[in-house]
């Protein structure tokens, strides 16, 4: 347990551009995402420090709100922001809970779940990150064709509801044996959520057309650059899009994200540190396979993805794809040296790509 602060002695807290620059090291692009996390998370971490130090506390939680298509980095920057503050850190999916009274998972279980993150200190979780995803499909159904005429929507406006209390601070019981029976009893410890930051998620890919605008053009379909992609959604649309005006009255801080283009994927491929062909690299390197790879035949690896439409997300899948042959041979092949080049990953890529045409497999893979 950290000793409570001096009142003479100065905050630990990393100020907002310190912040930005650590998550710029792994995170590429979305700027204005990652200032406005970067102000959020120096509030959170100031207000925990001040009340670690006994001193009074008027600052207000910061709650964010991330929106963008999949693959923009939405859960990457969260989960990289809890390691630049050092706190424990959970990724929840919104829609595995339900409203309580119900079968399936209560939304107290999450707040355990980070409990389990943080080695069971209720101190540590309540200083922690909690990333709910797929908010957008918690959004309440209003329409009779969308969510049936009389059914009760419990994974809807129910979750949001639920997560009121959560998400302005309250002292909860949360369950400490995880992974039984939902309605088997268990031993509950009381965890207060004040301090806990919230970042919920979603893609609201139809919300364009759900909104009433006339255009049927969301995230996904939208191309980059055009006006539906850069459109700025509004409070008004997420309420008509059926996100309670309570639910996004404690999300303070609403960020859009935009999506990828070409060059940000081609950094996401080889710049940060956990980059997808530098961990390739290190995994052929131990099997004495020394891998070299073509600005072309990247260039073809970010085009694949983006023709996928999984952004960042997709990029991992395509290079596990293009080099399966290399993986499978790589212990036969220690002591060597290979080069992809365009033409060999852009055959490779259609002969296994779905639904196009198959080309047929260069001669050889290796030069050197």
């Amino acid at each position: 347990m950290k000793p409570p602060l001096r009142l003479d002695e100065p905050l630990p807290v990393l100020t907002p551009r310190e912040i930005h620059a650590r998550l710029s090291q792994y995170v590429i692009g979305q700027e204005h995402a990652k200032r406005a996390l970067a102000v959020a998370a120096y509030g959170h971490a100031k207000r925990v420090a001040l009340r670690r130090a006994s001193r009074e506390v008027a600052l207000q939680k910061s709650n964010v709100l991330l929106i963008g298509p999949t693959g923009c980095g939405k859960t990457h920057l969260a989960r990289h922001l809890a390691r630049v503050l050092e706190v424990p850190f959970h990724v929840a999916d919104a829609t595995e809970f339900t409203e309580a009274g119900y079968y399936g998972k209560d939304v107290e279980t999450m707040i355990g779940e980070l409990l389990l993150r943080a080695s069971h200190s209720i101190e540590e979780a309540q200083r922690g990150i909690v990333f709910v995803d797929e908010v957008d499909k918690i959004a309440r159904r209003s329409q009779p064709v969308r969510g049936g005429a009389g059914q009760r929507d419990i994974g809807g406006e129910g979750v949001q509801q639920a997560l009121l209390k959560l998400l302005e601070g309250r002292e909860v019981h949360v369950p400490l044996g995880l992974g039984g029976p939902q309605w088997a009893r268990r031993d509950t410890v009381p965890v207060d959520t004040t301090d806990i930051l919230f970042v919920c998620a979603g893609t609201f890919s139809d919300l364009f057309a759900y909104g009433g605008d006339g255009r049927s053009l969301g995230f996904g379909a939208a191309r980059p650059g055009t006006t539906a992609a850069r459109r700025r959604i509004r409070p008004r649309d997420l309420v008509e899009y059926g996100m309670l005006a309570e639910f996004l009255g404690r999300l303070p801080v609403v960020v859009q994200l935009d999506e990828l283009g070409p060059e940000a994927l081609l950094e996401v491929l080889t710049g940060p540190p956990d980059a997808v062909l530098r961990q390739m690299r290190a995994l052929l390197a131990a099997d004495g396979v020394e891998l070299d790879v073509t600005e072309g035949a990247l260039r073809e690896l970010v085009a694949f993805a983006r023709e996928r439409g999984a952004g960042a997300r997709g990029l991992r899948a395509v290079v596990e794809e293009a080099l399966a042959e290399l993986l499978f041979e790589a212990p036969e092949r220690g002591g060597t040296r290979v080069l992809l080049d365009a033409a060999w990953v852009r055959a490779r890529l259609e002969a296994i790509g779905p639904g196009m045409l198959a080309a047929e497999e260069p001669e050889r893979l290796a030069g050197g």
